[in-house]
């Protein structure tokens, strides 16, 4: 049986986790896939760990409701950053746009 108090504690460290670092840093790079970027290694790495911890999270949220509004919105924010940056993976290459006719070599 889980011990409330411990539960506590935990939520108190993802919490405050959450606020000073893993929150900005995430919204910083869902700025820039909206803005059409693609991730680095150091993205990828970064968002698999906060996947990791979102299990963690959702284990806790089965137990305390209060939490899963939030779980459930992180869980979004994390779904459209991956697929925002999967789309822009595979997007056309931007040195021709569409409806340019590239340029002849002289």
């Amino acid at each position: 049986m889980r011990d409330p108090e411990d539960d506590r504690a935990v939520i108190q460290v993802l919490l405050e986790q959450l606020a000073e670092d893993r929150l900005p840093r995430t919204l910083r790079i869902k700025a820039r896939v909206d803005r059409g970027e693609t991730l680095n290694e150091f993205d990828l790495e970064y968002l698999d760990e906060i996947l990791d911890e979102a299990e963690q999270a959702h284990d806790l949220a089965c137990s305390h409701a209060e939490l899963r509004p939030l779980v459930s919105k992180l869980s979004d924010l994390y779904s459209e950053i991956t697929k925002k940056a999967l789309d822009n993976e595979q997007a056309p290459s931007p040195k021709h746009p569409p409806g340019l006719a590239a340029e002849k070599p002289e």
